[in-house]
């Protein structure tokens, strides 16, 4: 295959941004189960809940893990710059995934109260925790972080830790409550569906109010992050699909199409990251205070020879890897009902 080399940069960008899209979708109706499990008192309808993602979540970090194989076979400088970095915030997002993963496989093996009890903390403290980094993590790089001439992280994890970042990750809390709010409703039946049709309305005030913020923030300290729809004016139709998607969730909730609600909250992840790459483009780390050493899709990224083979590669496996979680997700669909096999 005989690919232009610009051609096959922005194809990757596309591609990894698709990734990475998939997983905020996928996963972040897990992360935000986890995240309310707390909020169901009793046992029974915990336990539902652990079974809403029972047969998913696992296949659900695959795409996760795809990601960042792409970033880096695609554009090793950014992995390497990134993982860095970011080393001790991804070992912690590593731990609250593994644990959470833990607390799902052994919180209904023992009947004991504590034993449950210590189990569902863990798995809404992972939950909760692993939200908070991704936002972090996505904040930081829309902030931009210090790079040396190198291309070299020339931080602290401290540093990462600033009032931009932070907001970017109680927002992606809220988002992922909002959305696994959505997915719950559609999983359950009786009188826990009810409890959580209230979860969902104050999940999205949450939300909208964290969004509100966000956008204000981003315009205020961010420019550069808003500065291709301001030139771009017909850009602002992806902003105007965010908010038509987010007033669309009340609206299919209160109809009772709950399957709807939780494609528009798809639809709003889907834009929303989309006008994070529209505004990053051709920019994969940001540098700041000095932009000048910022990695790029043209910098950064492997040969032409090296993209052209793992691109075949790509769309040999996306299609597998769709295929896969379209039918597992066909094959577990409906309502939950608790049985001996059941979390």
């Amino acid at each position: 295959m005989n690919f232009g080399s610009l051609d096959l940069h922005t194809t990757w960008f596309i591609l990894i941004g698709v990734l990475f899209t998939g997983y905020a979708m996928l996963d972040g109706f897990d992360l935000g189960v986890g995240a309310l499990h707390l909020f169901a008192k009793k046992d029974e309808d915990r336990r539902i809940l652990l079974n809403t993602i029972g047969p998913v979540w696992d296949g659900n970090e695959v795409w996760l893990v795809t990601g960042g194989g792409a970033l880096f076979a695609a554009f090793p400088y950014v992995y390497a710059t990134v993982f860095s970095g970011f080393y001790l915030a991804f070992i912690l997002l590593l731990v609250a995934l593994i644990f959470r993963a833990v607390a799902i496989e052994f919180r209904s093996k023992q009947p004991m109260r504590w034993w449950r009890q210590l189990w569902d903390v863990g798995f809404a403290a992972g939950s909760i925790l692993s939200s908070l980094l991704i936002g972090i993590a996505m904040g930081n790089i829309a902030w931009g972080i210090p790079l040396d001439v190198h291309g070299e992280f020339a931080g602290t994890f401290v540093g990462l830790l600033h009032p931009y970042a932070l907001l970017l990750g109680v927002t992606t809390l809220a988002l992922f409550m909002m959305h696994g709010a959505i997915y719950m409703v559609m999983k359950t039946a009786g009188e826990l569906h009810d409890q959580i049709r209230g979860w969902i309305k104050n999940c999205m005030i949450f939300f909208i109010v964290c969004y509100a913020i966000t956008t204000m923030a981003t315009l205020l300290y961010v420019p550069h992050m808003a500065e291709r729809v301001r030139t771009h004016p017909w850009l602002f139709g992806v902003v105007l699909v965010v908010i038509l998607a987010i007033a669309n969730i009340p609206r299919e909730i209160h109809r009772g199409r709950d399957g709807r609600a939780f494609i528009s909250s798809c639809l709003t992840m889907a834009a929303l990251m989309a006008l994070f790459g529209l505004e990053m483009y051709p920019h994969l780390v940001f540098s700041h205070p000095d932009p000048a050493h910022s990695l790029t899709i043209h910098n950064a990224a492997s040969s032409p020879k090296t993209l052209g083979i793992m691109l075949t590669i790509a769309l040999i496996g996306i299609p597998i890897v769709l295929t896969y979680t379209i039918s597992i997700y066909w094959i577990f669909r409906g309502k939950v009902k608790l049985d001996k096999t059941s979390y």
